[in-house]
């Protein structure tokens, strides 16, 4: 008779099945909706419906989702902590996901119309769902290193969550502004956009909470005796140490891009109407395409190395698009084509290497304590991809844009087009590529993986970085 998941043995078997697979990546539709709509319409919310300025609006995106950074930690400590008969993380996938979903549809409610008190608001119901954000984001993270200790399976377990984390993104980030448009525009546009990415995300919890209740989720072992402790051993952890610092700033970059996308088709494309949508199209649909592909490269090359070829593709195709005023609207789009397949790869393998680190830990230590290790990755990731909506309001506000109340973008000078266009492109680009350099400090191998499982025999963190395949 099989065990409880919160009671099954630390020792999970390799393969999963299909079934865990499908059901543990239906949960990137809620981290996909919220990870990209916000940083998508919240900051042309603010400026161009609410008359929010800028630089305040930058802030008003940046601060809220800054408060993750302190509160993702707990998030993993609580859910390391919890006993419960549905396991210590799936409670959280269902009643931290339905609370995401309620208070993302009250940002977008307006109940004071515009002006200051309408964005102090904002301000608060952002706030608000972003702590609800970190107690489903960070248990939800944290399962996939109790879920098998195969060192490939977990790449394949990535896959699937990427393709729907990029099924997550397109439909979220393409049919929101539709919905925004259809709803009427200005503040009725954007509190059906709320309501409809409040169902999508309720889906995607409820989906994930039913889809791995048969998951084989391992034993929540001891941890540190205090955060202070946790945090000290995550960050001697010089593979994660590594692996964190590199995919914050990496999300960062990700996220002025996703920030620039209504700028940037409005201003230099001159297609307020269906160029964000379009945009969205080509920066997600390749991923589901180029997904195998990229799962054959990390067999080959070994996840390391796809991760750094990735990040050169995505920052290829960034810096090319500051040539988008001169070339025709075809080329932009499959520049931005390019920029999904490098992005598609550099999401699955930082992602597969996250448990890798976590397991590393767990062999030194006999720990197991992924969500202190998730907490701390997830509010990275949460900084990173609130400074992205707040590097771009700032290259806004320098440049000279012009907020509106209207719910249409005023016009604007040239200077402020070219921060546009240069926050979109040039900036993101330098976000994105120099961090793989820190790449060459990233060690962890499946051999040293075995290694650090003979608490015997010491283990060299300076071993040499050899193939990963399998």
């Amino acid at each position: 008779m099989d065990a409880p998941p919160g009671d099954a043995g630390s020792s999970a078997p390799g393969r999963l099945p299909r079934t865990v697979h499908a059901g543990y990546a239906l949960g990137s539709l809620a981290t996909g909706a919220f990870g990209t709509v916000p940083g998508l319409l919240l900051l042309p919310y603010l400026t161009d419906t609410l008359g929010v300025a800028a630089g305040v609006a930058a802030l008003l995106v940046l601060l809220p989702k800054a408060w993750d950074v302190l509160v993702n930690p707990v998030a993993g400590r609580i859910s390391d902590r919890t006993r419960s008969r549905w396991g210590a993380r799936r409670p959280y996938l269902l009643l931290g996901g339905l609370a995401l979903a309620l208070l993302f549809a009250a940002i977008f409610a307006a109940p004071f119309g515009n002006g200051p008190a309408a964005g102090a608001y904002v301000a608060l119901a952002f706030l608000a769902t972003a702590t609800a954000f970190a107690f489903f984001q960070v248990p939800y993270v944290a399962m996939p290193a109790e879920l098998t200790d195969d060192y490939a399976e977990r790449t394949r377990l990535m896959s699937w969550r990427i393709a729907v984390l990029a099924l997550a993104i397109l439909v979220s980030g393409a049919v929101a502004p539709l919905v925004v448009t259809a709803g009427g525009d200005g503040v009725p546009g954007h509190r059906w956009m709320g309501l409809f990415v409040a169902v999508l995300i309720a889906l995607g919890a409820l989906g994930a909470f039913l889809g791995t209740r048969s998951a084989p989720l391992g034993a929540v072992g001891g941890s540190e005796p205090t955060l202070r402790a946790q945090l000290a051993v995550a960050g001697a952890n010089r593979p994660f140490r590594v692996l964190l610092i590199c995919f914050v700033v990496q999300s960062a970059g990700v996220a002025t891009i996703l920030a620039g996308v209504n700028y940037f088709a409005g201003q230099i494309l001159r297609d307020e109407q269906s160029g964000p949508t379009l945009l969205f199209v080509c920066f997600v649909g390749p991923a589901l395409l180029v997904m195998p592909l990229w799962t054959r490269a990390g067999a080959r090359l070994g996840k390391r190395a796809a991760l750094v070829a990735a990040t050169l593709i995505l920052a290829a195709g960034a810096l090319a698009l500051v040539a988008a005023p001169v070339l025709p609207a075809v080329a932009v789009y499959l520049l931005v084509a390019l920029l999904d397949v490098g992005y598609a790869g550099q999401q699955v393998f930082a992602l597969a290497m996250l448990p890798d680190c976590i397991a590393y830990d767990t062999a030194r230590t006999g720990r197991r304590q992924a969500g202190v290790f998730t907490g701390l990755w997830t509010a990275g990731e949460t900084l990173g991809l609130a400074l992205g909506p707040g590097i771009y309001g700032l290259v806004l506000q320098l440049s000279g844009y012009v907020s509106s109340d209207t719910g249409t973008a005023a016009s604007q000078s040239d200077v402020a087009r070219l921060g546009v266009l240069l926050g979109f492109t040039v900036l993101p680009a330098l976000l994105i590529g120099p961090p793989v350099l820190l790449l060459r400090h990233y060690t962890l191998t499946p051999a040293l993986l075995a290694a650090a499982g003979h608490r015997d025999r010491p283990v060299d963190q300076g071993v040499a970085l050899g193939n990963e395949s399998r």
